[in-house]
């Protein structure tokens, strides 16, 4: 799991904390990645017995949505 990104349960609830990173264009530059796992990772998290993937992209838009 990278350095940046924990992942806990919490009772019913999957607690994520992953840092927010100066912003990236993406591929397609439509967005700016603020924060990504970079695929899935495993986590230390189990559910019914089974390892717990994640995968996560936050972004934000490179231009205001409708202005395009």
């Amino acid at each position: 799991m990278a350095d940046d990104l924990s992942v806990d349960r919490e009772g019913d609830v999957l607690v994520i904390r992953i840092a927010i990173n100066k912003a990236t264009p993406s591929a397609s530059g439509k967005t700016l990645v603020v924060a990504s796992t970079r695929g899935n990772q495993k986590t230390g998290v189990q559910i019914e017995g089974k390892d717990l993937y994640l995968g996560l992209n936050a972004y934000v838009y490179a231009e205001p949505k409708g202005t395009t």
